[in-house]
């Protein structure tokens, strides 16, 4: 799947599944940024259909409606949304 790794410091798995044009997607990109998190994300309206297809799965799990961002941290916890307080608590921060 498509996606794209970001370096910093290992706090555990990070995942986000993202649209390239969402602005809460780029603040919690910026943020995870700030923090000096490595992480990993997918923007969805970038990838091929096939890839889209087991991205969406994968996403289903964790946020049926699929909604954007959705951040995914060490395959137990999830955030829907830009949500700084929930996040700093998901990793430690």
């Amino acid at each position: 799947m498509g996606a794209t790794k970001v370096d910093g410091n290992d706090k555990g798995k990070v995942r986000i599944f993202t649209l390239s044009t969402c602005i809460w997607c780029k603040k919690t990109k910026e943020f995870l940024a700030q923090n000096n998190v490595a992480y990993e994300y997918i923007d969805m309206d970038k990838l091929d259909a096939d890839e889209k297809d087991a991205a969406l799965v994968e996403l289903k799990k964790w946020n049926e409606k699929c909604s954007m961002p959705t951040v995914v941290v060490n395959d137990s916890v999830c955030i829907v949304g830009f949500k700084e307080q929930e996040i700093r608590e998901a990793l430690s921060l």
